[in-house]
């Protein structure tokens, strides 16, 4: 039981730290880029772009999407690409953040559940206590040996399908921080 409980420890570990992987992957900023874009869509942006930054100065939670807006209100056009490359490397820096967390913790959960699940056989092996029979202690330690293992490889199969969404997600923002870039260009320049 105490071999299961170790499996199971390590197993949740595992679990949250590839599922918080996920959320910022889903979020490395706290403004939708997608929003933004339709926001931004026809005639109108003009004049939604100011009441935009306005809104993004009054909460600290968007000081990146604030410093992107504000790099774009640079006049010099050296300075501005200057402030904008910068935004996209922190962004950048943002999303690569413990990518490769998921696919540690699937093989330290594939491991570490081999590791359990062999201890159980090992301890099932020994000497059986007085009063026990050896197919019922073989049993219980199949039986734990088994659970171990089960935990470890569920886990890694969670961190395995974290991992590729993970992927796809922050490809995806990618594109739309790209084209939400594109926009602000096109906004700047007037065309």
């Amino acid at each position: 039981m105490l071999l299961e409980l170790g499996a199971f420890i390590v197993a949740l570990a595992c679990v949250i730290a590839s599922a918080r992987r996920l959320a910022w992957a889903v979020a490395p900023i706290d403004l939708e880029p997608r929003s933004v874009l339709k926001a931004l869509e026809g005639d109108r942006a003009n004049e939604v772009l100011p009441g935009l930054a306005a809104a993004l100065v009054s909460d600290s939670r968007f000081a990146w999407e604030r410093d992107l807006l504000a790099a774009f209100d640079e006049a010099d056009g050296r300075q501005r690409e200057a402030l904008i490359n910068e935004q996209l490397l922190e962004l950048e820096g943002r999303m690569a953040r413990s990518a490769r967390v998921p696919r540690v913790c699937a093989s330290i959960a594939t491991s570490a559940g081999l590791l359990f699940g062999s201890l159980a056989l090992l301890q099932g092996l020994a000497v059986p206590e007085e009063g026990q029979d050896a197919s019922s202690a073989t049993r219980a330690a199949l039986s734990t040996a088994l659970g171990a293992v089960a935990l470890g490889i569920a886990a890694t199969a969670f961190c395995v399908a974290v991992h590729v969404r993970a992927a796809r997600v922050s490809k995806e923002r990618r594109v739309a921080l790209d084209e939400l870039v594109t926009r602000l260009e096109r906004l700047r320049s007037g065309t």
